[in-house]
């Protein structure tokens, strides 16, 4: 099967997916979804930006459809609040009537309509681990019927130190449970955990989980440190569309929001002393155009949903090899075209070429030209996004 219409779903499923123009599946949703409207185990490694995210809320909700109960059927776990809150939108929008709305169980904001959610039958919980944890001790979430689990990102969860979190949690989790686990990367530890908690569950992997989508064109260019935001502000003039831009310190995400503030761009910013609301803006903004430059920390590398960014920059390189395959792979989605640019000094070559090895890749080096307005023609050519970057009136960073 290819298309969502072939298969074995509901009527008002159908109709929410083909209200949502979901009509041909990705890869990982080929070979996981069938399984698991089978009530198989999964264990589903794919590059980011595949899918993931249909390919186990579509058997969760037809499950729920058949299901009357107004306690806790099914649990999501997440390692951001930022991918739990995307996760639930897209629930949102795929919810019929028949079905009850999710309770997003996350830190940094009120507990109270959390816990509210819960209360008034909620049948999918969709949650972090750490708040999650935190209901359960105080006895506000009884999990003791859940059905489904899904570990969703469970790499990212651990490297986050959520392993004790989630054990904990498993283990007052009905034994007799269906189980679906989808990361990007299948570590050691990744593979422990997945293999305690599964039963003969179906593994699907798909490419090479370490490398960027062969959509995403990777370009790296030499400046010195002083050269960087000159170089910065002509890829900007010469990639048209939305823009992500990773640093690796919260001081330098300001510092450089503020300073394309002032150049005039509509620019936000996420970093993890912002704010809830204040991440919610920024997000919410950029996703609906209102901004179109995100500066933001690794915060932001994985579990972002955006399917229009055109350009991603490291404007400083990652700490691990693994995370520029998260930074990179938040453009060139589900199959579209998009371009990875990264910013190194001369004495980050080493750094550069450590990646390139550790992921057995070869980045394409472009040269910059300090007195030049345009960086090359070859580079404009190979451009491959299509909006204008235009500065809203007002718009500064949030």
């Amino acid at each position: 099967m290819t298309k969502f219409s072939e298969l074995p779903l509901s009527a008002a499923l159908q109709q929410k997916l083909a209200a949502a123009q979901f009509t041909t599946l990705t890869p990982i949703q080929e070979r996981a979804i069938s399984p698991a409207l089978e009530g198989k185990d999964i264990i589903g490694t794919a590059q980011t930006g595949t899918g993931k995210t249909l390919a186990f809320l579509i058997p969760l909700m037809e499950m729920m459809n058949s299901d009357a109960s107004r306690r806790p059927r099914a649990l999501v776990l997440l390692p951001t609040r930022e991918l739990a809150m995307q996760v639930e939108e897209q629930y949102e929008q795929l919810r019929s009537n028949r079905l009850r709305k999710a309770a997003l169980i996350v830190g940094g904001v009120s507990e109270k309509t959390q816990i509210q959610a819960v209360r008034n039958g909620a049948s999918l919980i969709v949650a972090t681990p750490g708040r999650l944890q935190d209901l359960i001790g105080r006895n506000l979430i009884d999990l003791r019927e859940i059905k489904v689990l899904v570990l969703d990102e469970a790499d990212r969860m651990l490297d986050m130190g959520f392993l004790p979190a989630i054990q904990r949690i498993l283990g007052i989790l009905p034994t007799k449970r269906q189980t679906l686990c989808f990361s990007a990367t299948m570590e050691h530890s990744v593979a422990a955990l997945v293999n305690e908690y599964t039963r003969e569950p179906v593994r699907i992997a798909l490419g090479s989980v370490l490398k960027p989508a062969a959509s995403v064109a990777l370009q790296a260019y030499e400046v010195r440190p002083n050269d960087k935001m000159n170089l910065l502000r002509q890829l900007l003039g010469v990639h048209k569309g939305q823009t992500l831009i990773f640093t690796r310190t919260k001081r330098g995400t300001e510092r450089l929001a503020r300073e394309l503030a002032r150049d005039g761009y509509s620019a936000a910013m996420i970093h993890g002393d912002r704010s809830q609301s204040q991440r919610n803006g920024a997000l919410s903004g950029f996703q609906e155009g209102r901004y179109e430059i995100l500066v933001a920390t690794d915060i932001a590398a994985r579990g972002l949903h955006i399917d229009e960014v055109a350009h991603v920059i490291n404007y400083d390189l990652p700490k691990m090899a693994e995370d520029f395959i998260h930074r990179v792979g938040r453009t060139g989605r589900a199959g579209s075209e998009g371009c990875a640019s990264t910013i190194v000094t001369a004495a980050e070559v080493p750094d550069l070429r450590s990646i390139e090895r550790a992921l057995q890749l070869r980045i394409e080096r472009k040269q910059f030209d300090v007195g030049s307005s345009e960086i090359s023609a070859r580079l404009v050519q190979n451009t491959l996004a299509s909006r204008t970057l235009t500065a809203l009136p007002g718009e500064v960073f949030v």
